[in-house]
């Protein structure tokens, strides 16, 4: 017979396959709350003859994740400006839980690819490739052949791939990103363009519940202006400060002890490539202690 403790010990690793699938916390957690849910709803007999708990909730999770990025598509329609994941930080908070383990999978950089994708590219990628699930265990919950798994596996495969540039590694990162952050703060916009690549990109959320730039800027020398303009218009309370953004170095501006907004950056080959700036206040809950 299953425990209670057993079952509730699978919650972690549910929350972790729910927000690569779906981007969002409070989508997450919604999503693994419905698959126990339906759980509790099974008879004993039903829940005893389930060999693999584990298992079943995570097809249930992705089944549901699966309808829930259909809807989305329809609803980011209508969202105010260009929409991004939700940052998480390094410190948590809250239940052990609910803590997305943070590795390559979760970096801004890899989420925003999966955005990219059809549903059913991400659901089967995502399983396969980072939680290793077997394509059939893919199959019964996207609805289509093995082999038609494999070759959405490998479509999405080919987006990760062409996105990446070269590899950084994490200490050159944080002094690019530190380096950033003080030509910003100098207002250098010489040296923040040296820092950009030429082809550089800077998307922003605020969700229409905050002030932000609607459409992304494109250049190097574009966003340097920008940032420039953004630091002599920068309220005096106004403290910029290096976080862990889901697992990566990047910023966060805090006013009066609550985050305003967090930088997520990608880096490569010593240039900024990506700038992700999240305003959206629903997104940053868990970067206010």
């Amino acid at each position: 017979m299953t425990t209670v403790a057993a079952v509730m010990g699978e919650r972690r690793p549910l929350i972790d396959v729910a927000y690569r699938l779906l981007g969002s916390l409070a989508e997450a957690e919604d999503a693994v709350q419905e698959a126990y849910a339906r759980w509790c709803a099974l008879s004993p007999a039903q829940r005893d003859a389930i060999a693999s708990p584990g298992a079943w909730l995570t097809t249930v999770t992705g089944r549901i994740c699966l309808n829930v990025l259909g809807s989305a598509r329809a609803r980011r329609e209508t969202y105010v400006g260009d929409w991004i994941p939700e940052p998480v930080p390094e410190d948590q908070g809250g239940d052990p839980a609910d803590r997305i383990t943070l590795d390559e999978s979760v970096s801004m950089a890899f989420l925003v690819v999966l955005e990219a994708m059809t549903p059913a590219e991400r659901v089967a990628f995502v399983l396969h490739d980072v939680f290793c699930h077997s394509f059939a265990e893919v199959a019964e919950i996207v609805g289509r052949t093995p082999g038609a798994c494999r070759q959405l596996a490998s479509s999405a495969r080919r987006r990760i791939r062409a996105s990446r540039g070269p590899a950084t590694p994490a200490a050159r990162q944080a002094g690019i990103v530190r380096d950033f952050k003080q030509a910003w703060e100098a207002k250098d916009i010489d040296a923040l363009i040296g820092l950009l690549d030429p082809a550089a990109t800077a998307t922003a959320d605020g969700g229409g519940l905050a002030t932000t730039f609607l459409h992304p800027l494109r250049g190097g020398e574009r966003i340097a202006t920008a940032w420039v303009e953004l630091a002599r218009r920068r309220p005096p309370s106004t403290a910029f400060a290096e976080r862990t953004v889901n697992g990566r170095p990047g910023l966060v501006a805090v006013e009066d002890g609550v985050t305003v907004t967090v930088f997520a950056f990608d880096v490569a080959a010593d240039r900024i490539r990506h700038i992700w700036v999240v305003r959206n206040p629903e997104k940053l809950r868990r970067w206010t202690s």
